[in-house]
């Protein structure tokens, strides 16, 4: 190293900002499969600070199984060509904190397993991004045999559990602390 060059030091691995919204969602990130699709549903909901109050400069990101409960192998996530379902899907939220995907209901990946939905978080004043899963709200004997679940209070497990709308939306809200918060999980080796 030459005396005029200076030594680089790691960014922190935040990047908290309004700038979510303008450098990485993409083209038609929120839809996993078109509206169209026969078995196409809505995912959506609000994210909360600790006061309750909408955070409107969060992304969230999906991954999931199809409906078949097969895990996607397919690349392309990033360019929707309207006929592949690669299982990943990221939305900025609206002013407003609100989200919407466009999706299937995962199938269980094995039998007598509950389905789920990976979400990760991403939002101001988080320092690195958090992981938190969504099931579904219809087999309750396969969510009461769930191994994250089982392991929770009842209010803890209610906070992973989306609500079915009368439409057949799924309804999910992230709590980011606070009453209510959102149970989140941490990976090895992902923090």
């Amino acid at each position: 190293m030459s005396e005029n060059t200076q030594r680089l030091v790691p960014t922190p691995g935040q990047t908290i900002g309004p700038f979510y919204g303008y450098a990485l969602p993409y083209e038609n990130g929120e839809n996993l499969v078109d509206r169209s699709h026969p078995g196409s549903v809505r995912l959506h909901g609000t994210v909360y600070d600790g006061h309750g109050v909408p955070v409107p400069d969060s992304m969230l990101e999906i991954w999931q199984a199809d409906e078949n409960g097969n895990v996607s192998q397919e690349t392309g996530s990033l360019i929707r060509d309207g006929y592949t379902f690669t299982g990943f899907g990221r939305v900025a939220v609206d002013n407003e904190g609100h989200y919407t995907f466009t999706t299937v209901n995962p199938g269980p990946t094995e039998a007598g397993k509950a389905p789920f939905i990976c979400l990760t978080v991403f939002a101001r004043g988080l320092l690195n991004r958090l992981f938190t899963r969504i099931y579904l709200p219809e087999d309750t004997e396969a969510l009461a045999n769930d191994p994250l679940l089982s392991g929770l209070s009842e209010d803890e497990r209610a906070t992973l559990v989306a609500t079915r709308e009368a439409d057949g939306s799924l309804r999910f809200d992230v709590h980011l602390q606070g009453d209510g918060e959102t149970v989140f999980l941490a990976y090895p080796g992902l923090e």
